[in-house]
This record gives structure tokens, sequence and C-alpha cells, in this order.
């Protein structure tokens, strides 16, 4: 899936990111999404969020989606 709905993305699901000073290369980090801090229901260049890690940047692919019971 592709990171530009933040309906597909929620706290605890492992994602690969572009940081801001990899966007000109596309290098992607991976990691596990903390928070969420795009407000708009989709980013035409993927929602922004900040990684357990403290990273933040933009959504390019969700690897692995964690089911929820709410």
């Amino acid at each position: 899936m592709n990171g530009q709905n933040r309906d597909n993305i929620t706290p605890g699901v492992e994602v690969n990111i572009v940081l801001k000073q990899d966007q000109r290369s596309g290098k992607l980090t991976r990691g596990v999404v903390k928070d969420i801090l795009t407000k708009s229901s989709n980013h035409p260049h993927g929602i922004k969020v900040r990684l357990q890690s403290g990273e933040v940047g933009r959504v390019k692919e969700i690897l692995s989606s964690q089911s929820q019971t709410d």
C-alpha cells in the first residue's frame, strides 16, 4: 500500500518513509509509526509521520498493517 491516505496509517504500523534530507536520493528509512503529523485525509507526497525512533518523514510504503479492534 502507498502512504498517501491517512486512513491506511495508524500508530504501530511498520512503514518505509523518506526523510527530508533524503528526498533527492529517495533513500527509504524503515520504522514503526508513533505519531501521524499530517492533518488532511490524503497528501500527494505521502502522509507525514514520526517514527518511534524520533525520525520524521513522509510515508512511501506501508509494510505491515496492524489489526485494531476499536
